[in-house]
């Protein structure tokens, strides 16, 4: 099961990023051009959330398998030393809960707010919020903290 979610995980991420950065494109054009907010723009922030918080079951099912993250917990100390370990075992998972939240709080007072401009910036700051934290909180191959491979 584990080999399978982390897979999942993976393939699930380059969603989340590519809805991420079309719904900010989206955001961006809409609030600079003062376009109406459409139902499509409502759509795209929509499944926009969707996808992360599908990444967000994922990745907790995924936490709750890892023997990264058995070591890191059975291993406290000498887990928090290293700091791959560290990262799985704390600061991907705390980076990526805030990115999830501010995903979540920006679509909800974006579908709230009363007028096309507000509802574009609103999705465009909290959405480019989000995606700036989970860029650091992604071990890519280059990553200082931990790093993976692009794909699996």
């Amino acid at each position: 099961m584990y080999p399978t979610l982390l897979l999942l995980h993976s393939v699930v991420r380059w969603l989340v990023l590519l809805s991420l950065f079309y719904s900010i494109i989206r955001a961006y054009r809409g609030f600079m051009n003062n376009s109406l907010f459409s139902k499509k723009d409502n759509l795209v922030r929509h499944w926009t959330a969707t996808i992360a918080h599908v990444q967000l079951m994922i990745g907790i099912v995924l936490y709750s398998q890892s023997p990264i993250i058995k070591y890191y917990w059975n291993n406290f100390t000498e887990g928090s030393k290293d700091l791959s370990t560290f990262f799985f075992g704390v600061i991907h998972m705390v980076l990526m809960l805030v990115a999830i939240a501010m995903i979540t709080i920006g679509s909800a007072v974006a579908k709230r707010k009363q007028t096309d401009k507000d509802k574009f910036k609103t999705i465009l700051f909290w959405f480019s919020l989000a995606v700036s934290i989970i860029f650091i909180a992604i071990p890519w191959p280059f990553s200082p903290l931990a790093n993976r491979p692009f794909f699996r």
